[in-house]
């Protein structure tokens, strides 16, 4: 019983892992489009990775 309890842990807390990693990339993007829209810059931004990890 104690396997099974530990291994849903261990499951629960890798996929909130993946989670938090996924949503501060929708952040940065979305900064990102705050950015140019407040500087009059236009572009879809997509050729830029900024160094974030992919998975």
């Amino acid at each position: 019983m104690k396997l099974v309890i530990a291994t849903f842990l261990i499951a629960i807390s890798l996929n909130s892992c993946n989670t938090t990693i996924g949503l501060a990339r929708d952040m940065r993007q979305a900064g990102e489009g705050l950015e140019k829209a407040a500087q009059g810059k236009q572009g879809d931004g997509g050729g830029e990775d900024m160094g974030a990890p992919t998975y």
